[in-house]
């Protein structure tokens, strides 16, 4: 593709998206100008809202094979603005270095989408398959009624999603230097261990939650899980919150809360954690309950068609071999494997994300829009 004609589209595009204060779940006019570009393109367009959340499904093409970017208009709050160099929704150039809220999480990968998907159909009118968007604007906050609520409608209905690039911020150090195959499970808890209030100076009136508590958060804490594998990392427990008492000195409190959450390999799964984590704590106290809340599965994409096209692409514009990755937080990218599909997370460099002074490199947009375009072209062209 002619890397400077739309490279410069792109990083117009982007800089029209910073504009958009779409803070979680406020889209913000961002998916009504992601729309009309690509219904001039070709694109069958389907604004998707469910409770307060604007998403929207976009199809162009027909026959096997479809590969679907997906993304979030929505971005995490600015923070106190007085912090930030110059106004978060005023995209600023400086040194080469474009800043505002959501230029790597994920404006700048909307964009570089955006247009490598106008270029493509304007190369490629009669391509193969088909090529989709999955946008919402419920990436950031709860993710309720945003990728999640589209997926279960698009599996309703019976659509096939083949390949899905989800535009995260991905990159490490360097652009396309790390692509994300996978990511682990999530699953939250939060335990209340019960037992009997009373005056501080008079313990053997009353049983201290505190004191149970130890040992029984602790082999929850050194429990080995598993021994991951070759593309995820072992399972681990964090304690995120641990409260108690009742602010006095001269009470011994009658229950105890803990919060925790797992991140979990593929070697394990939620129902086995939740049973031993129940088998440690009956083990250690005699009264307790746990609250549970799963954020997603894990899932993996193995070498195949879609990460051999993405590290293709890749190696093409940046002349450096991707790696594969497992780490890092959750992403829409759980609900879309629901779908049997396979995902690959591909973005900016995502040390400045949800920070003060959120900025990318100017140079990356037009080389993302070329690495996006790559993919699309090694996809739905060659066929």
């Amino acid at each position: 593709m002619p890397t400077t004609e739309y490279g410069a589209a792109a990083v117009a595009l982007t800089r029209q998206l910073i504009e958009c204060p779409s803070v979680t779940p406020n889209d913000a006019g961002c998916q009504e100008i992601l729309m009309q570009r690509l219904t001039a393109a070709g694109f069958d367009c389907e604004p998707m809202r469910f409770g307060e959340v604007d998403n929207f499904w976009a199809t162009r093409g027909k026959g096997e094979g479809t590969l679907v970017f997906a993304g979030h208009t929505d971005v995490v709050p600015t923070g106190p603005e007085t912090r930030w160099s110059t106004p978060p929704f005023i995209p600023t150039e400086r040194d080469g270095v474009l800043y505002g809220r959501g230029t790597a999480d994920m404006k700048a990968s909307l964009a570089a989408m955006t247009v490598a998907a106008e270029a493509f159909a304007k190369q490629h009118g009669d391509h193969s398959g088909r090529l989709g968007f999955l946008i919402t604007a419920d990436e950031e906050g709860p993710a309720t009624d945003g990728t999640v609520r589209v997926v279960d409608e698009l599996i309703s209905r019976g659509e096939r999603l083949d390949w899905c690039v989800v535009g995260e911020p991905s990159s490490s150090a360097s652009l396309g230097d790390v692509i994300k195959n996978g990511r682990r499970g999530s699953i939250n808890g939060v335990i209340t261990i019960r037992g009997k209030q009373g005056h501080i100076a008079y313990p053997q009136f009353a049983d201290n939650p505190i004191h149970s508590a130890f040992l029984a958060l602790d082999a929850l804490a050194k429990e080995p899980w598993d021994q991951g594998n070759a593309f995820f990392e072992p399972t681990r427990l964090q304690f995120g919150n641990i409260q108690a008492g009742t602010g006095a000195t001269n009470i011994i409190p009658g229950t105890l809360t803990a919060q925790f959450n797992v991140r979990f390999s593929t070697e394990t799964d939620a129902t086995t954690i939740r049973s031993r984590c129940e088998q440690i704590l009956s083990q250690h106290v005699s009264e307790f309950d746990i609250e549970w809340r799963l954020s997603g599965e894990p899932f993996l994409t193995e070498p195949g068609a879609l990460v051999d096209a993405v590290a293709a692409s890749i190696e093409s514009i940046t002349g450096t071999a991707p790696i594969l990755s497992t780490g890092g937080g959750t992403s829409d990218g759980r609900f879309i494997a629901k779908t049997g599909t396979q995902i690959v997370e591909l973005g900016p460099i995502n040390a400045s994300i949800h920070q003060v002074d959120e900025h990318i490199s100017l140079d990356d947009i037009p080389r993302l829009t070329a690495i996006y375009f790559g993919i699309m072209t090694r996809l739905l062209a060659a066929h």
